[in-house]
């Protein structure tokens, strides 16, 4: 006796392949909140960015006063990524909690 596939079951029962809960809103999708949505954005992008180029800024900095050019810079880079990084999750906590209040 052979089972059948879950895909030739969910064929013939006529359901959806995929679960949608259809145009429920919820407070992401409020009006009056595109705003606040552009700005925690737009910050999200200029902290990436500043904190980036400020990290390769200093390595590049310190390596051309070593004369060891790409090690201190790619130090500078991750330094700035993962500063950048913590800022960033620590923006979007903050701008969550406000939305849930």
């Amino acid at each position: 006796m052979t089972q059948p596939s879950v895909a030739a079951s969910v064929a013939e029962s006529g359901a959806p392949l995929l679960y949608s809960r259809g145009f429920v809103r919820s407070l992401m999708i409020e009006p009056g909140r595109t705003g606040a949505y552009l700005a925690l954005f737009s910050e999200i992008g200029f902290i990436l960015l500043v904190a980036t180029l400020a990290g390769v800024g200093i390595g590049y900095w310190a390596d051309t006063q070593l004369r060891i050019i790409p090690v201190l810079t790619l130090v500078g880079l991750f330094a700035g990524l993962a500063l950048g990084a913590r800022m960033v999750w620590t923006l979007i906590n903050r701008f969550l909690a406000r939305i849930e209040d």
